[in-house]
């Protein structure tokens, strides 16, 4: 489950994933951790996950900060770090002077060039509930200043296939720059509803990521329940398979267009 020979490469724990072309993780397969008294993170990719690295995509993670409290002024080098804010608000400030706050359903993004530093405020009463995602800077990018940009939901462009509605966060037409090798979308099914698994292209793989709500995933192995932060993968060959929320809510996830990482 190894690809070695460049920065891109994928570190996968052994016999982790398995050789199917569609597998589903529940969400305690990846650890949650609870450093300081004001945050949790659970890590799908990175830090302690058995999906160490994928194809250049260095961790994708929820941060839940509780309120008045966050990151203060720290560094990074060589990484594209973007966040995608559920719930609360998140202030973001760096020192190329990018500034703003983050709301639910905004999607930010800070490319460090060689060297920036920022700092990540909840500022508020309220928690604030995060997904982070940090890849390695194309290098064919080295030298770029590092900047900052920011779009709410309003600015992303979104489709309806199904029952669901889908916003095109990275690639795909969305007006956010990037410097990585991936596409991303963020799909919302209605409660009730049902919409298809997209799956990747014959050069990519799949890592889908629940961030919100329950439902199931209809194969043709069976259903399998989903939850909030479970992990789906698929590669180009998968079968045809259905994403549908429960009737209690919505269901929400990421959906990660990567170079190939499963074998």
């Amino acid at each position: 489950m190894l690809r070695t020979g460049t920065l891109f490469e994928s570190t996968i724990q052994p016999n982790f994933v398995s050789s199917d072309s569609l597998q589903h993780f529940p969400a305690e397969s990846f650890p949650i951790t609870h450093p300081i008294h004001w945050l949790h993170s659970h890590f799908a990719v990175g830090g302690w996950s058995p999906l160490q690295r994928l194809s250049g995509m260095l961790t994708a993670h929820m941060t839940q900060i509780a309120p008045y409290n966050g990151f203060t002024w720290h560094p990074h080098r060589g990484v594209e770090i973007y966040t995608w804010v559920l719930e609360g608000v998140l202030s973001h400030e760096d020192t190329t002077g990018g500034k703003g706050d983050i709301g639910a359903g905004e999607l930010q993004r800070m490319f460090s060039g060689d060297w920036i530093e920022h700092q990540e405020l909840n500022n508020t009463g309220e928690l604030a509930r995060v997904i982070q995602i940090w890849f390695i800077a194309d290098p064919k990018y080295r030298g770029l200043e590092p900047h900052y940009q920011q779009i709410g939901k309003g600015g992303l462009p979104s489709a309806r296939i199904g029952d669901a509605t889908t916003y095109q966060l990275i690639g795909g037409g969305s007006p956010m720059e990037s410097h990585v090798r991936g596409r991303l979308t963020a799909t919302v099914i209605d409660p009730t509803g049902s919409t298809a698994l997209v799956n990747p292209r014959e050069d990519e793989d799949l890592f889908l990521y629940v961030t919100d709500g329950a439902g199931k995933l209809n194969a043709e192995s069976g259903d399998v329940a989903l939850r909030q932060y479970d992990v789906i993968l698929a590669r180009a060959d998968a079968p045809e398979a259905i994403l549908s929320a429960d009737d209690g809510g919505s269901l929400h996830y990421l959906s990660f267009y990567l170079p190939r990482f499963m074998a």
